[in-house]
C-alpha cells in the first residue's frame, strides 16, 4: 500500500473517555482506522487496559469544527466586565464620593 492509498485508506479518529456518570468526557488520544467501528474496537483495546471508564467516544477529525481566528478575536472583544464581582468592593467607596460631591454643591 503506498503512502496515498494509504492516507485515503485511514482517516484520524479522535478519542474521548468519561471516567464516571456525571463526569466530563476527556480527550485521551488520536488514532488512525478506517472506519469509525474500527475506531471504537482500537480504542476500547488501548485504553480499556489503562483505566476504568463508563463512556467511549471516537470523533473523526474532520468532523469537528474549530474557531477560526476571526471568531477567535471576536471571543477577545467581548467585555464582560460588568459578570465579575471584582468591582462590587468599590461600590460604597464611590457611593460616599458621589455623596460628598453632591453635599459641596
Amino acid at each position: 500500500m503506498t503512502d496515498q492509498t494509504a492516507s485515503a485508506f485511514y482517516q484520524v479518529y479522535e478519542v474521548f473517555s468519561q471516567r464516571s456518570a456525571g463526569s466530563p468526557m476527556v480527550h485521551q488520544f488520536s488514532l488512525l482506522a478506517p472506519n469509525e467501528d474500527m475506531a471504537l474496537l482500537l480504542a476500547k483495546e488501548n485504553f480499556f487496559r489503562r483505566e476504568p471508564c463508563t463512556n467511549l467516544w471516537v470523533v473523526r477529525r474532520d468532523h469537528i469544527r474549530m474557531t477560526d481566528e476571526d471568531e477567535r478575536l471576536m471571543f477577545q472583544r467581548m467585555d464582560k466586565v460588568y459578570r465579575e464581582t471584582k468591582g462590587y468592593g468599590e461600590v460604597r467607596r464611590q457611593w460616599r464620593k458621589y455623596i460628598s460631591e453632591e453635599e459641596e454643591r
